[in-house]
């Protein structure tokens, strides 16, 4: 430090020891800030050694847990095999049993017995000609019987109808959707057999047909028969409507082996005459199932 001038030798000395105690306490302040951080990193450490100190005595552990756990993976696997044993054994003995039901139902069958439908697995019997046949009965039950076979028992009451003697249109009706389509890939089939079921099942509701006059027991016009189709099929355009009731029309007199008739029929609507078809079932058109009843007079 220079001396100023007037400045006596002792202010000197003053200024200069007044300097050295203010570096001595930006000293002392470094050395407190630099032992509270050296307290921090030892404090951090500590706490790092307890969370080692305690990692290693839970791995200390871990083998033994694992002893533990593999000893039980043991066990089980050797109990297992066993019940996998009676489970096979299980399987073998209901297998048998249903090969000896299914082979004495054949023989049952094949003597002229008529079961009940829901006691049968019809994949499982094996009879000649792989033949079985579903019939009603007049208890209202179905039965599987060999073709024309009479039950010597006589359970259920006489043979109402087989599903063999029903006309194709009357099987497919008797199916569901997802079955009629399994049945069949066509559509005008399929409206057929809707069709016919509309006629027969009150539960349907959306039913075309009309009572007929003298020898027609019911009609459907063709027009009434284009919006059902609109009304079954949604989406479907009223030209293409037109198109299918002359396809569903063939395929009603297809199905029904033409125990169905198709006629025209001349009529005046708001003054104009026009001719439009009609599909018929005349009063003495036998149709299994259905006894022969004339129309309204």
């Amino acid at each position: 430090m220079q001396t100023l001038p007037n400045e006596s030798p002792i202010q000197t000395l003053l200024n200069e020891l007044e300097s050295l105690r203010e570096r001595i306490a930006t000293l002392e302040s470094s050395l407190e800030r630099k032992d509270d951080r050296l307290d921090h990193l030892e404090s951090s450490l500590e706490r790092k050694n307890e969370r080692l100190d305690h990692l290693e005595t839970e791995l200390e552990g871990e083998p033994a847990a694992n002893e533990r756990l593999e000893a039980r993976v043991e066990e089980l696997e050797d109990a297992q095999t066993p019940i996998e044993a009676r489970l096979d054994a299980h399987e073998k003995k209901l297998d048998a049993n249903k090969d000896r039901v299914g082979e004495l139902q054949a023989r049952e069958l094949e003597k002229g017995a008529h079961l009940l439908e829901e006691n049968v697995d019809e994949s499982e019997i094996d009879v000649v000609d792989g033949r079985l046949e579903r019939v009603s009965k007049d208890d209202g039950r179905q039965y599987f019987r060999l073709p024309a076979s009479d039950d010597p028992l006589e359970r259920g009451g006489d043979v109402a109808l087989a599903h063999g003697d029903l006309l194709p249109i009357q099987q497919l009706a008797k199916m569901d959707d997802d079955m009629l389509h399994a049945t069949t890939s066509s559509l005008p089939s399929r409206l057929a057999a809707k069709l016919w079921k509309a006629r027969t099942d009150p539960g349907v509701g959306d039913n075309p047909w009309e009572r007929g006059s003298t020898g027609v027991r019911e009609y459907v016009t063709a027009s009434d028969m284009k919006h059902w189709i609109r009304r079954q099929e949604r989406g479907v355009s009223d030209e293409y409507a037109k198109k299918l009731v002359s396809r569903t029309i063939d395929a009603v007199l297809e199905l029904s082996k033409s125990r169905l008739a198709v006629r025209k029929k001349s009529q005046r609507k708001n003054g104009l005459e026009y001719t439009e078809r009609r599909v018929l079932l005349m009063a003495d058109a036998e149709i299994p199932g259905e006894s022969l009843t004339a129309g309204d007079t």
